[in-house]
Order: structure tokens, then C-alpha cells, then sequence
């Protein structure tokens, strides 16, 4: 019998929850087929079978948070398909049944068998009996590890030795202390849920968060707590930005096969305007500031299981067209969940648009470690008055800088954001440095 374990996910990632089985019990399967679905932090994995077989038991069930190395079912490598060990035993019964009418004298031979075996304990039992256990009924452990385990008040029949005769060992009593440790901070944390819950008079629906969605609430308030996070705001006139899209749309799909959206001109205006302030492309680590000589852009996807930020890699070396092929390409990948971790992971500045939604202004959260983040917004007609006083009517949109204000000055945030703006007002250059 062989078990299915939940494998290393990721360097960050040790916990998920079972978000969908794709398998049940007495499906054959093949090594490596995908037999689970894992919701983690960040993205969806699927966790694939290292052994060809029947899936025989499933232990733990959808919803159920589970971590590296659990066990979450079991594969029998000889067994049939459809078997089912509850359906096979009234079958050996019946032909036990049979055996007893054809040979009386059978169940005579096989009880003086029994009798004999019952006297003499098999070797294998008596491994197991001595590989944690003395004769006498007291655990094998060094005098060292019974101290230790007096220290920590640590039960000594609780813990797994490693050593294959079964001595324990302190390391193996320090190994049980921290998986304790870890029980009594879940229980605690499950205490205080339960204690914040407020009971209600009308009726309520109570939804478990999903993972994503608690990581999330966590990181962002996190943020909150660790950064000095401030936020300016600008607007920008696109009436060249539309010109331009409107004159070159077809040419643009006929060329390279995709639209010419609006992000591809915010994500090249805001490459230049990080080369121009470095400050906002760099994060802090310890005491140190890291300036990053590179550009990882992040575009936040709004999906139904919370925001996730892939990131289109090396935006200052990609045109218009690879920028619109990526972010189009991470996005689908994102709402179909199949995102992979090294796309989520290593951003250094981030983008999200509010204004497919509809929101008019916000103060987006910065993305950590990152110290920067540009929210856009939904475009308005206004009236604006133009150099020569004149009034014109205008698409205009108004742009939200967040920052970490520990680096970050505010003379060099509001510089930063009026430079994108410049950049977006006038276009035609954007395209042709891009």
C-alpha cells in the first residue's frame, strides 16, 4: 500500500486546501496523473500521483486544510479497479462457507494452526513491539532526549524516532515539540475566530474565506502596519492616447494579431518614468535599499477567487505588441487558474485598473516588497480649459500613485507620477522609444 502526500509546492508555500478531488476511491490511476486540485496562497496546483494503482482510501476531504507531507490518500498497486474491500468480504465469507461443506476436518487442521501461530509472535510484530519499545513496556530513548522531553513536556510514547531502531533521540523530541507547537497555534487561532463571531437576531450566511482571500487580508493589512504608505494623485488627458488607437487599430491587429489596449501605453510610460526615478522600481530589505536594474511589471487581474498580480517580465525590452500579448496571455491564465508560481513572483512596480469597474478614484495597497503602485481609473468627459482659455470637452482620467514614503520622498513620488502623465499625453514619442 502506498500513500499520496502533499509534495513541495513551492519555496514560500507549505499549506493549501483541498480545493477539488479529481479522483475517487476505486479509480485506477497512472503515476503521474493529477488526482487533486490544492488552493494555495497564490495560485491552484494540481498534485499528481507518484504511483500507478487503485485508490483504495481518501483521507481527507475537500475544504480540509492540509500541509507538506500530509497524507491525504492511499494507493493499492495490485488493486482493481471498482474494488471495494467492504463489497469483497461477505464474497470470502461465502467461500469460507464452501470450504467448510467440501473438507470438515479443514477447520480442525487450521485451528491447531492458528493456536500454534498465537503462541509465537511473528517476527515482524516483534520489530514493531522493540523498535519503539522496550520489554518491559518503557520507550528506548537517550538520556539526553528524556531530559529534553522533561524540559519541553513532551511524552515520549508521541514521539516518532528516526533511528530505524527505534531510540529516541533529542532532535526527534525537538521535531515533536515543534509539530505541537503548531497544533496549539491553530487551536488558539480557531478560538479566537470562534470568539469574534457575533451572533446575529435576522438571518445570516456564514461563507469560509477561501485561502487566497485570507492571504490576501493578511498581506494587505501587513502592509498597512509596516509601511508609511502615502498616496498622490494627478490627472491625465488621453485624447492623444485614443487618437492614436483609433488611427492604428486595424494596421496594429493586421501586424501582430491582438488589440491595442490602453495598458500596453501605461506599462511603457511607467517603465520611463521608473528609469527616470529608480527609487520607485527598489525595495528594503534589512537595512539596505536593493535598487533593481530591471523591469518586472505587475498587472493585477481581478479573478472570482480575489486579485492575484502576474508579472510580464522585461517590459522595457518588449513593444507595444509583446506587452499586449503578455498581459493578455497572463490574464486568461490567471481566470482559468492556471497561472504558475514563477509568473506571480519577483515583481518590482504594479499597476491595477479600477476603471474597468467602473471606480473613479481609489487609493490602491501597495504590493509588497514593492514600494510603488499606479492605480488607474475610469475615463470621464470632462470640460477642461485648454492654454489659449478655451473650453474643451476631454477624456480624462485621474491617476493614483501609492508609495512607501521610508524611500520614497514625496517630492520624487508626485515627479514620478507627473512624468507618466507627460509621457501619456504626448504618445507618439512613447511609441517610438518603446
Amino acid at each position: 500500500m502506498k500513500e499520496i502526500k502533499i509534495p513541495e509546492l513551492a519555496e514560500s508555500i507549505t499549506e493549501g486546501t483541498i480545493a477539488e478531488w479529481l479522483v475517487k476511491k476505486g479509480d485506477k490511476i497512472e503515476k503521474g496523473d493529477p488526482v487533486v486540485e490544492l488552493e494555495t496562497d497564490k495560485v491552484n496546483v494540481e498534485v499528481n500521483a507518484d504511483y500507478a494503482g487503485v485508490i483504495t482510501e481518501i483521507l481527507r476531504e475537500e475544504g480540509d486544510d492540509v500541509e507538506v507531507g500530509d497524507v491525504i490518500a492511499k494507493v493499492d498497486e495490485n488493486g482493481e479497479a471498482g474494488g471495494d474491500q467492504d463489497e469483497e468480504e461477505p464474497k470470502a465469507e461465502e467461500a469460507s462457507k464452501e470450504e467448510k461443506k467440501e473438507s470438515p476436518n479443514k477447520e480442525s487442521d487450521s485451528k491447531k494452526e492458528s493456536d500454534s501461530k498465537k503462541e509465537e509472535p511473528s517476527k515482524s510484530e516483534e520489530k514493531d513491539s522493540s523498535s519503539t519499545k522496550s520489554r518491559n513496556g518503557e520507550v528506548i530513548a537517550s538520556p539526553a532526549a528524556r531530559k529534553r522531553a522533561r524540559e519541553l513536556n513532551i511524552d515520549l510514547s508521541e514521539v516518532s524516532p528516526r533511528d530505524p531502531l527505534g531510540r529516541v533521540r533529542p532532535e526527534d523530541v525537538e521535531a515533536a515539540a515543534k509539530g505541537s507547537s503548531k497544533k496549539e497555534e491553530k487551536k488558539t487561532e480557531k478560538k479566537e475566530a470562534t470568539s469574534q463571531k457575533t451572533e446575529f437576531d435576522k438571518p445570516v450566511e456564514r461563507v469560509k474565506m477561501s485561502r487566497r482571500r485570507q492571504t490576501i487580508a493578511k498581506r494587505l493589512v501587513e502592509v498597512q502596519h509596516e509601511a508609511a504608505m502615502l498616496t498622490t494623485f494627478n490627472e491625465v488627458d488621453l485624447t492623444n492616447v485614443m487618437k492614436l488607437r483609433s488611427d492604428r487599430k486595424e494596421k496594429f491587429i493586421e501586424k501582430h494579431g491582438v488589440k491595442l489596449g490602453f495598458m500596453s501605453f501605461f506599462t511603457k510610460a511607467v517603465v520611463g518614468a521608473l528609469k527616470e526615478f529608480p527609487l520607485l522600481n527598489a525595495e528594503i530589505q534589512g537595512n539596505e535599499l536593493v535598487l533593481k536594474k530591471f523591469y518586472d511589471i505587475g498587472i493585477a487581474v481581478s479573478t472570482d477567487d480575489g486579485l492575484v498580480v502576474p508579472v510580464v517580465r522585461d517590459a522595457d525590452r518588449l513593444d507595444f505588441a509583446g506587452v499586449e500579448k503578455e498581459i493578455g496571455n497572463l490574464g486568461k491564465k490567471a481566470r482559468d487558474k492556471k497561472l504558475a508560481m514563477e509568473e506571480l513572483q519577483g515583481g518590482s512596480f504594479t499597476i491595477t485598473n479600477g476603471g474597468t469597474f467602473g471606480s473613479m478614484l481609489s487609493t490602491p495597497i501597495l504590493n509588497a516588497p514593492q514600494v510603488g503602485i499606479l492605480g488607474m481609473h475610469n475615463i470621464q468627459k470632462r470640460a477642461m480649459v485648454m492654454p489659449d482659455d478655451s473650453i474643451e470637452v476631454r477624456p480624462m482620467m485621474y491617476l493614483a500613485l501609492s508609495y512607501d514614503h521610508r524611500i520614497v520622498d514625496g517630492k520624487e513620488a508626485v515627479q514620478f507620477l507627473v512624468r507618466v502623465k507627460e509621457l501619456l499625453e504626448d504618445p507618439y514619442d512613447l511609441l517610438l522609444e518603446g
